[in-house]
């Protein structure tokens, strides 16, 4: 079903990071719901996350080093599959893994697909919770 509402979005559920370059210069938790979900690609621990931006709010942390992932598969630092991997993860119940591995494999055929999909795979097996 395509998304057909294009507006800002001002307490959101889940916040998910992509640019790792936006840390520190946006306050990416402002408006984030208490109990929200928080998906940041960085190298590091949640906890250094919570700490460097004194996040003290009920919300849940999750990190995954998604440029390496897609450095090491893709061969380029094409973040968004990675990050999508680690998105099921911490959402776990909201959306399945197996769903959106079909949904790729769609989008992208052959080895493109299959490269992608383990790029999936491995977000959602490498990202760290608190």
């Amino acid at each position: 079903m395509p998304i057909e509402i294009h507006s800002q979005i001002y307490n959101p559920d889940i916040v998910v990071v992509v640019d790792p370059t936006l840390i520190g210069v946006v306050n990416v938790t402002e408006g984030l719901k208490e109990d929200g979900v928080l998906v940041i690609n960085f190298r590091g621990k949640p906890a250094d996350i919570r700490k460097r931006f004194n996040i003290n709010r009920n919300i849940k942390i999750f990190v995954v080093d998604a440029k390496r992932i897609a450095l090491d598969i893709l061969g380029r630092p094409i973040y968004n599959t990675p990050m999508l991997g680690a998105t099921v993860k911490a959402v776990e119940g909201l959306v399945s893994l197996k769903s959106v591995i079909e949904a790729t494999m769609n989008r992208f055929r052959g080895e493109l697909g299959l490269k992608n999909v383990e790029a999936i795979k491995r977000a959602y097996e490498e990202v760290i919770s608190e």
